[in-house]
């Protein structure tokens, strides 16, 4: 895809769609996402819970599968909500990451 394609492309969304798009993309030029971190040698280098193993794809994969937030909380102990809707957050503007180590992982099991 073309930059000049893209941008008519983003050009024809809603006020609200637009806003949607401008969100993680902000945030990645400011590589501001709040309690998310990547760490060569750990996990990967995967996007984790900031200070912990605790990966974006693995609480992706474990809400596909069925588990819901309560659980994911009362499973990891070290876990916030915050930390929850960070990670969902990252997850919906990295989809394509995410997808990836979940397969990787699944290939692995």
């Amino acid at each position: 895809m073309t930059i000049k394609k893209l941008e008519s492309q983003l050009l024809a969304l809603t006020p609200t769609e637009k806003a949607r798009v401008i969100q993680p993309l902000a945030a990645s030029l400011a590589n501001s996402w709040q309690g998310i971190e990547k760490t060569p040698g750990v996990c990967g280098g995967r996007a984790c819970i900031a200070g912990t193993r605790i990966t974006v794809w693995g609480l992706v994969n474990a809400r596909r599968l069925g588990y819901s937030e309560g659980d994911l909380l009362e499973n990891y102990p070290t876990l916030s909500a915050n930390s929850l809707a960070n990670a969902w957050a990252y997850a919906e503007a990295f989809p394509e990451e995410i997808q990836l180590a979940i397969r990787e992982n699944e290939d692995i099991e």
